[in-house]
């Protein structure tokens, strides 16, 4: 054996990858392959804390430690930048959640003969790994999962598939459920008092024709800069409470004493209601139903926030409109902003703070920006998803 089997990286899908270029599956940094295919553990290999790892999809990396997981989540955006050619002044050190801090899942059902399993997908399998231990979830979360497993038990089809959607709201857990039977007394009376018996700020159901709320004692809301805003079926929240605290400190320091500033897929408000406490904010959001929610909530709190229900991949802001502002925010999905990434790399606008939660589709528009004439003046790496490959990131981009 030689240095060249031992382990010195781990790949964007979670593989570890030998100093001579060979992969393997569950490997850390510094361990070793062996001649028969086995891993010989090294200072960097941590012994996993659930069970159900590595056959559950949910997480990846539990087999790193944290040191080396950290590693990992900086070493993801390094990588996209360097396959750009791009250069950044500052890479802070990563922000990793804590364990058991997800307030949101989406998680999978199946009624057997032995009655019904719940949890994440087997890793590329459409196998579900029945859910009794997670060191991810919020236990408020993971509470409801035995109690969920007897409840869909009788609701769902026999050997049927469903789907459990979970949020922590400000007043409790927020579920919702697909492909339940709900067409006797019977159903509904059982929705209705698994809602009550375990304080449910929401239960709704799917049955192929949209959210139908069975159980809301009051409006179901997320708070942000103090405001309360309502939430929608199925609206995209940040995964960890923690992990949104560090993103918009680095988004508030990025932007400075900017006094307008525009928040593009502006979402829910994360960070346009926070931001609107000492600026102008414009809204741009595609989503409807977000949208309305955020604007809903900034015209009850007097916030200075104009929305505008725009869908900014077929309808950028134009390099004129971008111009007006002193600053941008920018946090699209996982595709990037590309088009109008392309409309503020020729705008007069000063700084960028750019939020990622793909670090390929970031590097590509932070290639674009670039060459418009901005510079990368600091990348904050976020871990949400802990012992997950799923990276985040905000970035500071100054003219």
């Amino acid at each position: 054996m030689t240095d060249s089997d031992i382990f010195v990286r781990i790949a964007a899908r979670g593989d570890g990858v030998t100093g001579d270029g060979r992969y393997a599956a569950l490997a850390a940094p510094g361990d070793r392959l062996l001649a028969d295919g086995g891993i010989e553990p090294g200072p960097n290999h941590a012994v996993p804390p659930c069970r159900h790892f590595p056959e559950c999809g949910g997480c990846q990396l539990q087999h790193l430690s944290d040191n080396a997981y950290r590693d990992y989540v900086r070493d993801r955006i390094v990588g996209a930048l360097a396959a750009k050619a791009i250069r950044v002044g500052e890479i802070a050190a990563p922000h990793i959640s804590p364990p058991r801090s997800r307030r949101r899942a989406a998680l999978s059902a199946l009624n057997t003969a032995g009655g019904a399993v719940i949890g994440f997908h087997a890793e590329k399998s459409r196998q579900i790994i029945d859910m009794h231990q997670c060191e991810v979830l919020d236990p408020a979360l993971f509470a409801l999962v035995a109690p969920l497993r007897a409840l869909l038990s009788k609701l769902l089809p026999k050997a049927g598939l469903g789907q459990v959607a979970m949020t922590l709201a400000d007043q409790g857990v927020d579920v919702l459920l697909t492909n339940v039977c709900t067409d006797s007394l019977a159903a509904l009376e059982a929705l209705r008092d698994f809602a009550a018996a375990h304080g449910l700020a929401r239960l709704a159901v799917d049955s192929g024709d949209g959210p139908e709320t069975q159980w809301e004692p009051d409006p179901v809301t997320v708070g942000f800069g103090g405001i309360a805003v309502g939430l929608p079926y199925g609206a995209f929240l940040q995964a960890t409470a923690d992990g949104e605290a560090v993103l918009l400190a680095e988004v508030t320091a990025s932007l400075g004493a900017a006094s307008t500033i525009a928040d593009l897929f502006a979402g829910l408000g994360t960070f346009a209601l926070p931001l609107s406490a000492r600026a102008k904010v414009y809204a741009g959001e595609g989503a409807r139903d977000a949208w309305l929610a955020l604007k809903t909530a900034a015209n009850a709190a007097q916030r200075p926030v104009f929305t505008e229900h725009r869908d900014l991949y077929r309808r950028p802001l134009t390099t004129k409109e971008l111009s007006r502002f002193a600053a941008v925010v920018l946090d699209p999905p996982r595709a990037g902003a590309e088009e109008q990434v392309k409309a503020l790399a020729s705008s007069d606008t000063p700084v960028i703070a750019y939020v990622s939660c793909n670090p390929a589709s970031f590097a590509r528009d932070a290639a674009t920006l670039i060459a418009g004439g901005y510079r990368i003046e600091r990348i904050r790496p976020v871990g949400q998803f802990r012992w997950s490959t799923h990276v985040e990131l905000a970035a500071r981009f100054v003219r």
